[in-house]
């Protein structure tokens, strides 16, 4: 009897101090027992340069630097990650590429070359008294178009100024929803000649609206005519653009006025498709 005793005395101390300090725990893993936190993590498509991005949770941006969020109340929430590079202004996760500056009649031009944006977004879960840890990547939301022509017909050094406009190009970009935003815009990309080549740069959100048509105006020296418009529909061209972010370039020939009476054109376009990842993943 006696041994049957000390070994209920035993087993019921022993679950009186395991009663007891359970009771009295008030250990947690964060100082915010009933929130959660978000620390996240940016990941940067290869080859990439690592730029300062912002950081929102639910349309909220962090302080600047601060790559983990304040206490959250437990469940959904959306995170958003995006630079703002030269050439774009962001308000309320839309990302606008900025206009041009120049005479009223070009006030609805975008530049023609901002620098690259890159975002991403995902929703996530919070749990009370935890921090989240999320690795979030980016994604390149703009694509290079290279514009290249060679004169075929007529003298190029006669040319003496180029300037031209490519109308159904994308203005904003949501990031939100990741997808092009508001209606088409022109842009006016910088021609150059160099011998017999004709060239522009552009870097672009995408196409937009019904058809993509550059007008190229060219201005000759000392000649029969002086200055000529061209229009070319690149819509066939640009059919695919919105689905990559590789370089596209297209190259064509141009033929100038060699007396009067004869038109201009571009003819024979050809795509270089210069691949790159989907801009969807």
């Amino acid at each position: 009897m006696r041994t049957t005793k000390c070994i209920i005395s035993h087993a019921l101390a022993a679950a009186f101090i395991f009663l007891l300090s359970s009771c009295s725990k008030d250990e947690y893993n964060t100082p915010h027992p009933d929130k959660g936190v978000i620390a996240v993590n940016i990941n940067h498509p290869q080859g990439a340069e690592e730029d300062d991005y912002t950081v929102e949770v639910d349309g909220k941006p962090l302080d600047e630097g601060d790559n983990a969020s304040n206490p959250l109340t437990p469940g959904e929430h959306t995170v958003l990650v995006y630079n703002t590079p030269e050439g774009f202004t962001v308000t309320d996760g839309i990302a606008y590429v900025e206009r041009v500056d120049g005479t009223r009649a070009l006030t609805d031009l975008i530049d023609p070359l901002p620098e690259t944006l890159y975002s991403g977004t995902k929703t996530v879960t919070v749990v009370a008294d935890d921090t989240l840890h999320l690795d979030l990547s980016v994604a390149q939301r703009t694509r290079d178009l290279r514009l290249e022509l060679t004169v075929t017909e007529g003298d190029p050094e006669r040319i003496t100024a180029i300037t031209g406009t490519l109308s159904g190009v994308a203005g904003a970009y949501d990031l939100r929803s990741e997808t092009l935003y508001g209606e088409a815009v022109s842009t006016a990309p910088a021609f150059t000649r160099s011998g017999d080549k004709v060239s522009a740069d552009l870097r672009l959100l995408g196409t937009m609206g019904g058809a993509q048509v550059l007008t190229l105006r060219l201005s000759f020296l000392n000649g029969n005519p002086q200055d000529i418009t061209i229009e070319s529909d690149l819509t066939e061209q640009l059919a695919g653009f919105n689905l990559g972010t590789g370089t596209i370039t297209l190259d064509g020939e141009l033929h100038t006025p060699t007396e009067a009476g004869v038109e201009a054109a571009i003819i024979d376009w050809e795509k270089i498709d210069g691949g790159g990842v989907d801009a969807e993943m």
